[in-house]
Parts: structure tokens; C-alpha cells; sequence
């Protein structure tokens, strides 16, 4: 028969209980926990506080007293300063000079991003967001770059579309390798901390089984017009 410690109730409206290994003994979770624990994962993501320990006691020492706790607010969606503005344009000219490299030293494309005349403060954002070090893996940064101009998932992938295609596909009709498609659509999801890596997989599932043809490329209007695509 079961013991006493599994028969008591707790007196919170039905948290979620939990068998404490080696006493057996039933331990009751505050029901608001997971969801604290979860936005306080997602705030130090986004964050990315120099000291942890110590940005989590101001965190929860603000939410204690009732204020906004210290977190960073997408900071790779910084403003663009008085520099030339960042268009999709600039960064296809950007693509095209990286020429085809999977890696980029990172002084090489500050010189890049420099002769361009783009905002050092979002190439710094772009840098701190990606962690990147001295090798940049150049797809990551080009979509941490392109999510600058883009308000939602979907718009960001479309600029990429429209980076990474030939001179010929434009807009709607921008297309990529649905390989390099699932990659980015994987990573920004990632880095947006949002979104559910179930949804992903599904998503990229349902795209790649209903959509991809013969030629493997996915063009802008698959997932922006797709009523069955949700990206976010």
C-alpha cells in the first residue's frame, strides 16, 4: 500500500508533484514555476550577461520588487545610427564578395562591412548575438544580419531568399536549395528562443514532403503564401 507522503494533497490549486528519490517522499511544484524558469532562460539568452550568477540575482531581485527585470531586447535589432542604411541589396553585394565561403575571418568582413559604410553598432550586435569569434561561419551571420530588416521569421527568410538567389530569381520568385532553407530556418528559430524545435520539424517536415519538387529549391512564395506554412 502506499505510504502517506503519496496521499497528501497539497493546498495550491493542483501543482504538479514529483517522487523524490531515495525518501519517496511526494514534493509539490509551485504550478508558476516552469513558466518563471522558462522566461528566465529565454531573458539570459537573449541577455547574454557577462556574469550570470550575478545578473540573476538583479533579475530576480526586480521581479521580487515588482520592476521590469534587466534584460536585453533583441539587440541584433539595434537602430541603424546615421550610417549608410542596410538594405537587402547591400547585403547581396556582401554575399557576393564573401564569394561562395562557408567561413570568413571576422577582420576581413569588418573591412568588408566597412567599405560599405554599414553601422559598426549592428555589425557588433550581429557578433555579440551570434557569439561568433575570429572564423565566422558566413550563412549564420548573413542571417542574423538579414533578421535586422525582417519584423517576423517568415520576412527574414524571404530577404535571405532574395540575398542567396541568382540575379534572375527576384521577390516571390527568389528560390534556394531547400537544404540551406532548413538550415536557417533551424538556426533563426534557435536564436529567436521562441519557437519549439517540434515546430520546426514539422514545418520543414510538411515543406519538404508537399512542396520541394524534383529540383529541390524552395522559392519565397512556399512559405509566405502557403496558408498550411507557419514559421512562427
Amino acid at each position: 500500500m502506499p505510504g502517506k507522503a503519496h496521499t497528501e494533497r497539497c493546498d495550491s490549486i493542483e501543482p504538479s508533484t514529483v517522487i523524490m528519490p531515495q525518501t519517496d517522499k511526494q514534493v509539490c511544484i509551485p504550478p508558476e514555476l516552469p513558466d518563471l524558469l522558462k522566461q528566465f532562460t529565454k531573458a539570459a539568452i537573449r541577455t547574454q550577461p557577462p556574469d550570470l550568477i550575478q545578473w540573476a540575482s538583479e533579475y530576480f531581485s526586480a521581479m521580487a520588487r515588482g520592476e521590469v527585470p534587466p534584460v536585453r531586447e533583441r539587440p541584433e535589432r539595434v537602430p541603424l545610427s546615421n550610417w549608410a542604411e542596410l538594405t537587402p541589396e547591400l547585403l547581396k553585394v556582401l554575399h557576393q564578395r564573401v564569394g561562395g565561403r562557408l567561413i570568413v575571418h571576422v577582420d576581413e568582413l569588418a573591412q568588408m562591412w566597412k567599405v560599405l559604410n554599414l553601422p559598426t553598432d549592428l555589425f557588433e550586435s550581429v557578433m555579440n548575438v551570434g557569439r561568433f569569434t575570429e572564423e565566422i561561419e558566413w550563412l549564420k551571420f548573413l542571417a542574423l544580419a538579414c533578421s535586422s530588416l525582417g519584423v517576423t521569421i517568415a520576412k527574414t527568410l524571404k530577404i535571405i531568399c532574395e540575398v542567396l538567389s541568382n540575379e534572375g530569381d527576384t521577390g516571390p520568385c527568389a528560390r534556394i536549395p531547400f537544404s540551406t532553407f532548413q538550415f536557417l530556418y533551424t538556426y533563426i528559430a534557435e536564436v529567436d528562443g521562441e519557437i519549439s524545435a517540434s515546430h520546426v520539424s514539422r514545418m520543414l517536415n510538411y515543406i519538404e514532403q508537399e512542396i520541394i519538387g524534383p529540383d529541390g529549391l524552395i522559392k519565397v512564395t512556399d512559405f509566405t503564401q502557403n496558408p498550411r506554412v507557419r514559421l512562427e
